[in-house]
């Protein structure tokens, strides 16, 4: 009897060693379909927003358990667009904002995700900017998982907002007339780098 036992845990264990769980894939921006974009409130005249043209990242995606997945991104601060070059450069060279000479880039890197509903997330992570590092939280959205009709990449499709405090990043100049608080907005296809 014991001798039975002992086979068939050796067999069960053989089986486990032969199908080994899946791996987590790599996906990574499709930048024409990426937006990365923030918004704040103007003196309470207009809601003001611009966008970062130029970044990377990738996401390791597990498709058994979504959080057991991770993701960093890397933002080029030089990159940010307001419709308007004269805004763009006081947002880039200015001290009290981005000041890219000295803090080039913004990055966040995911330290956890948590199923909140069917096909919504949050996803918390340490977002650093101007030297500072923060905790925020991204409520994200899977909007769609599958093969891209076009590329034939596998591909996921998502929308992600935060709010954070500028002046927690030492960029506070006119608060709160020119509100604190910043939305950030996310909308993104990533691809399953294999297939590219």
């Amino acid at each position: 009897m014991v001798r039975r036992m002992l086979g068939t845990t050796v067999a069960f264990a053989a089986l486990a060693i032969a199908q080994p769980a899946l791996a987590a894939e790599t996906y990574v921006f499709d930048k024409a379909h990426t937006n990365i974009q923030f918004s704040w409130d103007h003196f309470g005249f207009s809601t003001t927003s611009a966008e970062f043209e130029e970044f990377s990242g990738e996401l390791q995606f597990d498709p058994e358990d979504h959080a057991n997945s991770s993701v960093e991104v890397t933002i080029d601060l030089d990159s940010v667009d307001s419709g308007f070059d004269t805004f763009n450069g006081h947002l880039t060279e200015k001290p009290e904002w981005f000041n890219t000479d000295e803090y080039p880039e913004a990055t966040f890197t995911s330290t956890g995700i948590e199923p909140v509903g069917d096909n919504r997330l949050h996803v918390t992570g340490d977002l650093t900017l101007k030297g500072v590092t923060k905790e925020v939280t991204l409520d994200t959205t899977i909007n769609k998982i599958g093969q891209h009709p076009v590329t034939n990449a596998k591909t996921i499709g998502f929308d992600a907002t935060t709010t954070v405090s500028r002046s927690a990043f030492n960029m506070g100049k006119y608060a709160p007339s020119v509100s604190d608080e910043v939305t950030i907005s996310i909308s993104s296809e990533m691809q399953r780098e294999s297939d590219l």
